[in-house]
């Protein structure tokens, strides 16, 4: 089970995650966000950091995939993830070096989703996410587990949305999907990590995913 702490806005935080077991960090570069990073802060953290074995993730919103790759390539980052309305090109321009959002609404926004992005080859092949119009992420609102749920037997899948510490292990049982990923979820602030917190949904997660049996998944909460 990986774990995917998102929105490390320094490195204090970013230590924390690594110590506490996280597989992923994200780093945001959308502005709107309360969990933008500069160039120069993302860049120093790395630097901090390299080494630690740790998959890092620049999170982008309707960046073109030139600015994407300078981005990737300046601050040491493994894979783009991209949570806006990006043609399928840009996907296609990053080979290998990201992967996509989706935010359905339906299983007809899912479906229509992967038929416009075909390029699932990778880990994690897709991050799915809450949909609400207008919304890039990071709202603290559920996803769909239903919908993850099936993605999930087919794709290795990355589950956002909602998530926190309460509630991870019901979604790990039920969705069983490659990794769950937390901001809001983990933060006493926007864009400031809880250890603590983070610590116990790290645990939460290894925990159920340790304890699935084969072929069982947990029915929906009522």
């Amino acid at each position: 089970m990986k774990v995917k702490i998102c929105g490390i806005t320094c490195l204090e935080d970013a230590l924390a995650a690594i110590n506490a077991g996280a597989g992923l960090l994200g780093f945001n570069f959308y502005p709107p966000s309360p969990r933008c990073i500069s160039l120069q802060d993302c860049r120093r953290i790395l630097q901090a950091v390299a080494g630690c074995g740790v998959t890092m993730v620049g999170v982008f919103v309707n960046t073109s995939p030139q600015a994407v790759s300078r981005i990737l390539d300046d601050c040491g980052l493994d894979l783009a993830q991209l949570s806006g309305d990006e043609p399928p090109e840009d996907l296609a321009a990053l080979g290998g070096r990201a992967f996509k959002a989706l935010r359905p609404r339906q299983a007809s926004d899912l479906q229509a989703g992967l038929e416009r992005y075909p390029q699932h080859t990778g880990e994690p092949a897709y991050l799915l996410d809450a949909g609400l119009p207008g919304a890039y992420g990071g709202t603290g609102k559920m996803a769909d587990w239903g919908l993850a749920a099936g993605l999930a037997e087919r794709f290795p899948l990355l589950l956002a949305g909602g998530l926190n510490a309460a509630n991870v292990a019901a979604a790990v049982r039920q969705v069983r999907p490659w990794g769950v990923d937390v901001a809001s979820g983990v933060e006493w602030a926007p864009g400031r990590k809880d250890p603590d917190q983070v610590r116990d949904f790290i645990r939460q997660a290894q925990v159920a995913a340790a304890a699935i049996q084969p072929g069982r998944r947990d029915c929906p909460p009522v």
